[in-house]
């Protein structure tokens, strides 16, 4: 039978009904908070906006985005399109110009006695681009401190950024969640039964249907007296 009734199904032209899957996560809302939906420009796409108000957000399918640099592509992968440089490569020997300006002491005569410096640049055989970068204790006498102290990275957030840290920085009140009117009645209906005998009130099947537990009405009547 049941295999006569799934050729029936095949042979007819109804649609299948597919029942929507909970695991799909839904959309999120980009304007669900005010600061967000403030300052929100509907002629501007999902993307644009959050790259204006300095907001990150992964979409989930494209949505427009920004219009493409289309000579900046073009310069890229033309014919004439420069290769770009490695800044990390090392050139073999040879292949740097030779050092042009050195200090050195010389005698009464002019006779160069010794060399003191290299140049501007620390010596650098194997032409390391991380060699200028390096410190160490001449460097550090040769610049000393001129008592300036670094200020710090530039702050580059947006208001928009600035005012969600401050809301999400903001202080939540507390609340204290109190009996309703009902639940009070509820309890004062066990408690005029069963007295201070919370075991009774929750093997109680008439006043307790819901099948509250001891711990859960101790805890109820504690409130409702005030001492919780």
């Amino acid at each position: 039978m049941g295999r006569e009734l799934q050729k029936r199904k095949r042979r007819s032209s109804r649609p299948t009904v597919r029942q929507p899957s909970s695991r799909r996560n839904k959309l999120r809302n980009p304007r669900g908070n005010d600061i967000v939906a403030r300052n929100w420009d509907k002629n501007e796409t999902t993307t644009q906006n959050y790259r204006r108000l300095g907001l990150v957000q992964r979409l989930k399918a494209p949505t427009g985005g920004a219009a493409p640099d289309l000579q900046a592509i073009k310069n890229k992968t033309g014919a004439g399109a420069k290769k770009p440089a490695d800044a990390f490569a090392i050139e073999p020997a040879g292949a740097v110009g030779v050092i042009s300006e050195v200090k050195v002491e010389r005698d009464a005569d002019g006779k160069i006695v010794r060399v003191l410096s290299g140049g501007k640049g620390k010596p650098n055989p194997l032409n390391d681009p991380l060699n200028d970068l390096d410190t160490d204790s001449e460097a550090e006498e040769e610049f000393a401190d001129d008592g300036e102290t670094w200020g710090g990275l530039e702050d580059t957030r947006t208001e928009v950024v600035k005012q969600l840290e401050a809301e999400a920085n903001r202080p939540r009140e507390k609340k204290v969640r109190t009996l309703s009117q009902r639940e009070q009645e509820w309890l004062e209906s066990l408690v005029a039964r069963h007295g201070d005998d919370a075991r009774a009130m929750a093997r109680d099947r008439k006043l307790n249907p819901m099948q509250q537990t001891e711990a859960d009405i101790t805890r109820r009547l504690r409130k409702l007296r005030g001492e919780a």
